[in-house]
């Protein structure tokens, strides 16, 4: 387990059903509260309205920027949206507050220039979590890495994370993935954690799920993955490095954070109540990977077993496609809220 900057102590878990329950349950410590801050998402709104837990950026708070094309020579920064996720994660426990950052977006510049804009002090962060390695959620730790040179921070990874991939779609050539640098990631003197077993950080308050179990029968990974492994080109339609991140709040329940939620947004729910034991789901937040013809199928099927799950909030984002998010707009209405560049839940 994974102490703040620590070592990793990998926590074993068997492999179970969703009807059966884990033979160990790893005990999660319960927060007072954790904030989610997205740095990254596919779309910005200066004008979205509180609502909930959900508190939006105020126009008027937008820091200065100098600008010759101004009759007083300065305009508001804005918020970059592109495909890509990057969160900031603030728990509090115990009267300490710790900060973490998860995924990194898809352009270089994009995470820090968001980062600045929001006055988030990239000093303050303590450790980074990476949930797999598709370049739209690693991207900004070039910028990150230039904004505050060299740093010993961990970085939580599955191995698989450096696999080297392509997408392969019918009447389409082969699009290669970029793949993340080993060697430029350890010379920013970042300190690389590789596991596929749950990690704990922050003395036992923030949980990485490491591999997920797939155990829902109906959410495919990710079909148009190959992955070069012995010099072939290999079907890799699991990304077994999609990993999650989960937090107890006191009295509320489990919150699950994704990134792409490769691995199944039903299946990563599910993980995360086998895993500590807690059955309440208070928050669902993050990549449904819902969109596009291959997965719209999947919709009804996902709604119904997330009513079961009955999160109070449920903020799907990034790659979760305008059909999934209209279909979980209508059936949750209570729980559904729209998420943006800048939004901060306090949950």
């Amino acid at each position: 387990m994974c102490d703040t900057a620590g070592s990793v102590e990998p926590v074993p878990v068997a492999a179970v059903s969703e009807e059966t329950e884990p033979r160990l349950t790893i005990p999660l410590e319960p927060v007072d509260g954790i904030v989610i801050t997205t740095l990254i998402d596919n779309v910005t709104d200066m004008l979205a309205v509180n609502q909930g837990p959900a508190i939006r950026p105020f126009i008027g708070d937008a820091r200065r920027r100098p600008s010759a094309v101004f009759e007083d020579d300065w305009t508001r920064e804005g918020l970059i949206a592109e495909h890509g996720f990057a969160a900031l994660i603030t728990v509090t426990a115990g009267g300490s507050t710790h900060r973490l950052l998860f995924d990194a977006g898809l352009s270089p510049d994009g995470l820090v220039s968001n980062m600045r804009a929001l006055g988030v002090d990239l000093g303050s962060i303590e450790a980074i979590v990476l949930s797999h390695g598709h370049s739209d959620h690693t991207a900004g730790l070039d910028g990150f890495i230039r904004a505050v040179g060299r740093t010993s921070l961990p970085v939580m990874i599955h191995p698989e994370f450096w696999s080297r991939r392509r997408l392969v779609i019918p009447g389409h050539d082969p699009v290669e993935l970029p793949t993340t640098s080993r060697s430029a990631l350890e010379g920013a003197g970042f300190t690389i954690i590789e596991d596929r077993q749950p990690s704990f950080l922050f003395g036992g308050s923030v949980l990485i799920t490491g591999e997920v179990d797939r155990t829902s029968g109906f959410e495919p990974g990710f079909p148009p993955q190959q992955a070069l492994r012995g010099g072939r080109w290999e079907p890799d339609p699991l990304v077994l490095d999609d990993q999650a991140l989960i937090v107890h709040v006191r009295g509320k329940g489990l919150v699950v954070l994704t990134g792409c939620g490769h691995a199944g947004v039903v299946n990563i729910t599910r993980y995360a109540r086998r895993l500590t034991g807690v059955s309440q789901v208070h928050a669902v937040v993050g990549g449904f990977h819902l969109g596009g013809p291959l997965f719209e199928p999947l919709i009804p099927q996902v709604c119904a077993e997330l009513e079961r799950l009955s999160p109070a909030v449920l903020v799907p984002a990034h790659c979760t496609g305008w059909a999934a998010q209209r279909a979980l707009a209508e059936r949750f209405p209570a729980a559904y809220i729209p998420n943006a560049v800048g939004t901060r839940l306090e949950l």
